[in-house]
């Protein structure tokens, strides 16, 4: 038996003592000081001793920015991953990118970057064959690339090109108009723009969208409500554009308008903040008023297309997985005809090109393509050159031809030109990245058990020579909400993760829309705690299976992905190593205190109602922070210009969870300036963001 001398026994115990030393010291957060704040709420007392930081703009908050900007700086800015992520990102980003084709008139639009650029250009050519040009260079909007081309609208004869900028990532929107041919930038410009596209009127003399107030004291921060809709005519200023719609009884409530082509029609949708459920109104004639033809929410309706006084539309009432009816107008009269019945599948999107219906379908996640006549007579199953996820079949009813791309999380996109008279499909376009072999990695998708039996489906994917066990690094991203489906696209900084012998999860959580209207009822309002729980479950199955451990473990989302993983970290501390969450909604009892935070109570509810209230309450990740718990190292992220989901939210978690924080976990917010909720980020903005939450999360875990 081998035997230590005392001198090395003496010296192994000194390292010991100075490692433990070194990875148990306490960690000195920035100060965030509290000022004691409290307030009774259904008789509940609430505290809220961070409520100073909701003044995001103040010279104190900004002196808390970057004193914590700073503090977290030290930990991922020079982490071992980050370099090596940072440089593999650069690498498979300078890969050509276009989007998919559109045509008005003779006209062909796509968007297109060599890899290179901060922000897409927007390319024409003026007949299908003729030679592309750059129409719109936003890159030439700033120098850093933080303005944006955030939408565009061209006018029906293809004369006019209206198109919206975002200024640092905000959700207003500033429109201007171009004439195509001459490439002029006409005086025109249109303000205070905000969820809204710009539609033209049939004679293309101007075009209609949704106006909200000026805010009166804080750009990024008022609340948002009694938007108009407005009529800009071309060659005026926007003082002069009329009131088409509004309702001041009504403040949230907003608009969409669809122009019927080839007809006087106009269709006005009413909605109320995320609900999608909508009102109806037609006009028949400029002369008239709008005609409520659904005044109740009872379902959405969405304009497809028409044939003169034919409309057709897609809608969830009476069918939680969508339907395809008609509306034939008739001498005033209304009269609603079914057309395509509800699937046992969820409809994700209806198109008419060739007088033919192309119905979108969600399978398991995965996309499945059906084509009907124009009286809903079955035709075909579109036979797909890839399993995965399916956008694109847009067109006029008439057309011959259209284009559709498809992709998964290892198949990079691919775009095809289908024949609408023999459904044969052709390659158009496909995404080569460099370094990057998709034959080198797999995805299957899964099901698993939730808490209460549900199963829900996850795709898991990886580099095929991984040798999985429980040391492997996992990463697991949700949304669940919204009756949002997060289906397999490929994206260049997951592979990122899988580059570095990383595993990365995807659940399809409950509250998307991945199995229709009841799928995402079970995970809203009152049904919200499902939603963690199949989130928790995610993990626990992945650890079952012998995918990683609670050691191993990152867990990742954005939005309402960032209560997500908010949330169930707190209720679920110790099966995590890492949690990131981005842009999260965190506080759940004043997320309608701000800008849009409002409309989302048709998913979270309402603080007015104690039922509803007492379910935030319960699972609000700032008001769930225990004392004496030691959480999983946690890494915030938002944006100083994030005007959607303000950085109040972040910033109010993160300081009370460093306060109650009970072990040497960091607890870590990172700041992103001259940005916002993600929308039109520019190049080296994302590739560094991406790094630096990569690497610290390789670095957390391979410790």
């Amino acid at each position: 038996m081998y035997v230590m001398p005392k001198q090395y026994i003496f010296l192994a115990i000194l390292l010991i003592a100075v490692s433990c030393q070194k990875k148990d010291r306490e960690i000195i957060y920035p100060e965030s000081k509290k000022i004691e704040f409290s307030e009774n709420i259904h008789g509940y007392v609430v505290e809220d001793s961070y409520r100073w930081l909701e003044d995001f703009t103040s010279e104190e908050s900004l002196e808390w920015v970057k004193k914590q900007n700073d503090f977290t700086n030290t930990y991922i800015g020079k982490t071992k991953h980050k370099k090596k992520i940072k440089k593999y990102l650069e690498s498979i980003w300078e890969t050509e990118s276009i989007s998919i084709p559109y045509k008005v008139e003779d006209k062909v639009f796509y968007y297109f970057n060599d890899g290179n650029f901060q922000q897409s250009k927007l390319m024409i050519k003026d007949c299908l064959d003729c030679e592309e040009r750059v129409l719109i260079n936003p890159n030439l909007f700033s120098k850093d690339g933080t303005i944006s081309l955030a939408g565009t609208s061209v006018s029906k004869d293809g004369k006019y090109i209206a198109y919206a900028i975002s200024d640092g990532g905000s959700d207003w929107r500033t429109w201007k108009v171009m004439e195509i041919d001459s490439g002029e930038i006409l005086p025109d410009e249109i303000k205070w723009a905000k969820f809204s596209n710009a539609t033209w009127e049939i004679d293309n003399s101007g075009f209609y969208y949704q106006k909200y107030t000026e805010p009166k004291e804080e750009l990024l921060k008022d609340i948002n409500e009694s938007p108009k809709l407005m009529f800009h005519k071309i060659g005026t200023d926007q003082s002069e554009d009329l009131v088409v719609y509004e309702n001041p009884d009504n403040p949230r409530w907003s608009w969409g308008i669809s122009v019927v082509k080839d007809t006087t029609i106009k269709i006005l949708s009413i909605s109320e903040g995320t609900d999608e459920r909508n009102r109806l109104y037609i006009q028949t004639d400029r002369e008239n008023k709008f005609i409520p033809v659904i005044d109740d929410l009872i379902g959405a309706y969405s304009f497809i297309d028409n044939k003169d006084n034919i409309l057709w539309f897609y809608t969830t009432q009476g069918a939680k997985n969508g339907r395809v009816v008609n509306l034939e107008i008739k001498n005033g009269s209304f009269v609603w005809n079914d057309v395509i019945p509800e699937s046992e599948y969820s409809i994700r999107s209806v198109n008419i090109i060739n007088n033919m219906f192309f119905i979108n379908y969600i399978v398991d996640t995965f996309s499945k393509i059906e084509i009907f006549d124009i009286n809903g007579n079955y035709l075909s199953e579109l036979s797909l050159p890839v399993l995965g996820t399916v956008s694109g079949f847009g067109g006029d009813i008439d057309d011959k031809s259209s284009y559709f791309s498809v992709s998964n999380y290892v198949t990079p996109r691919e775009i095809y030109e289908i024949n609408l008279d023999n459904f044969e499909t052709k390659l158009f376009w496909k995404e080569n990245i460099k370094n990057y072999d998709p034959d080198k990695y797999i995805s299957v998708m899964r099901f698993y058990k939730s808490k209460d039996g549900t199963e829900i489906p996850i795709h898991i994917s990886h580099k095929k020579s991984l040798e999985i066990n429980s040391n492997t690094p996992l990463l697991i991203y949700g949304y669940g909400g919204f009756n949002i489906s997060i289906l397999p696209n490929f994206s260049k900084s997951q592979t990122a993760w899988k580059n570095e012998g990383g595993v990365y999860a995807v659940a399809n959580l409950r509250g998307g829309g991945e199995y229709g209207d009841k799928w995402h009822e079970d995970g809203m309002l009152l049904n919200k705690q499902n939603v963690f729980d199949d989130f928790a479950y995610a993990a626990k199955f992945l650890h079952k299976e012998g995918i990683g451990s609670p050691k191993t473990t990152a867990i990742d989302g954005r939005s309402n992905g960032g209560l997500l993983v908010a949330a169930t970290m707190l209720q679920n501390p110790d099966l995590y190593e890492i949690a990131i969450p981005q842009v999260g909604v965190l506080d759940m009892l004043r997320f309608n205190k701000f800008t849009i935070g409002w409309a989302w109570e048709s998913d979270y509810g309402s603080t007015d109602k104690k039922n509803e209230f007492e379910n935030l309450l319960a699972y609000s990740p700032l008001h769930n922070i225990e004392e004496k718990v030691c959480y999983p190292t946690t890494l915030i992220t938002t944006a100083s210009r994030d005007d959607r989901v303000v950085p109040s939210h972040s910033y109010k978690f993160a300081a009370k969870l460093q306060e109650r924080q009970s072990c040497n976990n960091p607890v870590l917010i990172r700041i992103e300036t001259r940005a916002g909720h993600g929308a039109g980020t520019p190049k080296d903005k994302a590739i560094n963001q991406i790094s630096e939450i990569y690497g610290y999360a390789l670095d957390t875990i391979k410790q």
